[in-house]
């Protein structure tokens, strides 16, 4: 449990302070001043002045922020005040946090390439010279199946079925199709303990092809690449997850507009928390890729063309630009102000959703760590 709070915290603080350094690197190159730079929300626990600039650390740990001169609209008459600046440099100020997000993912996906990164892979992968630690994971288990009651649970490792050592996802749906009638040995890692099982197959729900197990699994290996083709493939899935994460954003408020609801799967600090310790449990690879995708969903969250985010601010500079003139500041103002509101109470639904989901983890995790 105080790993998984240590890694937590190193995690977000590390995708904050990238996130806002982009801010504030490029304003200050700009030559606009940056009144202050904050971890977390106000009322502020410690601050100290340095070169111009309040380096603060504050009480809500849920994100953080860059103070500039002249961000909502006033000291247009001064050089290095924000709303003095034309609609190029106040875009990429703006635009700065994203794609710092952006690279972070990019460095540590291609360094993660250099040492090996988890990834699912087909049948033509697995005799590749570039991969290694080929293992069989299990991803999910259906509610209610032979599976589930035994107690194997997801991220689990199979290692053998009917003490036979599996070596790919066939070997494993072969024997199961093979053995239907009987119980069948089946041994996995959980977090690195050996732990063995008796499972019967039997019906499933949703599963046409007779009985199973009720396992959801995929076959992963570890693949390492050479230092320049490291930056190449970091670069290329960088661009794919980036592509991936929009179009599940873009899902996630069309279900919204029609009706269907916030996704069941959709978490917030909570629920990240949790599953930073579900990841810490599978190593250091497993960790560096879920710092990446967090740092690219930050960027594409972030650049939503929502009031009080970067995008929706950018959005004003783009209505501005189209008018030809200055927005009324004190809408746009309102308007932001009404926008992070939403966004707290939305952040606060979505914790209690994780705290409903994962509350009796929590608890016993936290009674074993006193």
């Amino acid at each position: 449990m105080s790993v998984t709070i240590i890694v937590f915290i190193l995690i977000l603080s590390l995708l904050i302070f990238v996130h806002e350094s982009g801010h504030f690197l490029t304003a200050r190159q700009a030559g606009i001043k940056v009144e202050e730079f904050g971890f977390g929300f106000p009322p502020r626990i410690w601050g100290k002045k340095k070169g111009g600039t309040i380096y603060s650390l504050n009480w809500i740990p849920l994100g953080g922020f860059v103070k500039i001169k002249g961000e909502n609209g006033e000291d247009r008459q001064d050089p290095d005040s924000f709303g003095h600046q034309g609609f190029w440099v106040k875009s990429l100020v703006l635009a700065a946090g994203v794609l710092m997000n952006v690279v972070l993912a990019f460095i540590l996906l291609s360094f993660g390439f250099m040492f090996g990164l988890p990834q699912a892979l087909d049948n033509s992968d697995l005799n590749q010279p570039y991969v290694k630690d080929v293992k069989v994971q299990i991803i999910a288990v259906v509610k209610d199946s032979p599976a589930e009651q035994a107690g194997i649970k997801a991220n689990d490792q199979i290692v053998s079925l009917g003490r036979q050592e599996v070596k790919n996802q066939d070997q494993v749906l072969t024997y199961i199709k093979e053995h239907q009638s009987e119980a069948i040995a089946l041994s996995v890692t959980e977090e690195g303990r050996l732990k063995e099982f008796s499972v019967k197959p039997a019906e499933v729900s949703g599963y046409p092809g007779g009985k199973a197990l009720g396992l959801n699994i995929v076959q992963v290996g570890l693949v390492k690449y050479g230092f320049w083709a490291s930056w190449y493939h970091g670069a290329i899935v960088t661009g794919l997850l980036l592509v991936k994460i929009i179009l599940a954003f873009y899902g996630l408020l069309k279900n919204l507009i029609m009706g269907a609801g916030v996704a069941a799967d959709l978490s917030g600090p909570v629920g990240v928390a949790v599953l930073t310790g579900q990841v810490v449990g599978l190593g250091f690879a497993y960790v560096i890729q879920f710092a990446a995708m967090l740092s690219l969903n930050l960027a594409v969250i972030n650049f939503f063309p929502f009031p009080a985010l970067d995008g929706g601010r950018f959005l004003f500079l783009v209505i501005e630009k189209i008018r030809r003139k200055p927005n009324n500041q004190k809408i746009e103002n309102l308007i932001h102000n009404l926008g992070f509101s939403l966004l707290m109470l939305l952040v606060v639904f979505i914790t209690y959703r994780d705290l409903l989901h994962y509350g009796g983890g929590i608890i016993t995790a936290v009674k074993g760590w006193f």
